[in-house]
């Protein structure tokens, strides 16, 4: 792969004939994340109660709270959110692994502000993108008990490469530096109380 020849750099400036792009182009790590939860959650005779509060997109502050109701266990096959600023209540399933990156999850559920009964469906995989060149996953910490962290972290990138030719009018030695562009998406703090 040859190196990067015109063109412009992520600040928008043109790049020269044979210049390199810069370190900040190709290595980017974002630490502030897109996405705040807090979870409070109460275990009861094998349920847990939780109210979610969801931060999104910080300039413009996007806000969601969630109120959901599942079992405890390694059974667990369902799940129930009511989304009372959206109007909409939903009973999911658990997710149900198709093969071994990728889940299945499906619902029903009811939007009292549509008056709509529908039912969604969801593929997921912690393999993002072209399954090959972006990771996402997620980390937990329990820093004591009853309270957790949860991070969920993406990562774009390219493979460092080094090549070259002789006779094919290209040149002997040749080297792509690779891409990485990684961010924390999502910062959940979770509160538990078991009783």
């Amino acid at each position: 792969m040859a190196s990067p020849r015109g063109g412009r750099s992520s600040d928008g400036a043109v790049l020269g004939e044979d210049e390199p792009p810069s370190f900040d182009d190709l290595y980017r790590v974002n630490v502030f994340p897109s996405e705040l939860f807090f979870k409070f959650r109460k275990q009861v005779r094998g349920i847990r109660l939780g109210l979610n509060l969801e931060f999104y997109n910080y300039e413009v502050n996007d806000y969601h709270a969630k109120l959901v109701v599942k079992p405890l266990g390694d059974e667990r096959r369902w799940k129930f959110v009511y989304e009372p600023i959206q109007g909409e209540f939903r009973v999911l399933s658990k997710k149900i692994p198709i093969a071994r990156y990728l889940n299945l999850q499906v619902g029903v559920g009811h939007n009292y502000y549509l008056n709509a009964i529908g039912w969604k469906w969801k593929l997921s995989t912690c393999l993002g993108g072209d399954g090959v060149s972006q990771i996402r996953n997620k980390a937990s910490f329990g820093l004591f008990p009853g309270l957790d962290v949860r991070i969920g972290w993406r990562a774009e990138y390219v493979l460092p490469e080094v090549n070259g030719s002789v006779g094919a009018g290209e040149p002997i030695f040749n080297m792509s530096y690779g891409r990485l562009h990684a961010s924390i998406d999502k910062v959940e703090t979770i509160f538990t109380h078991e009783s």
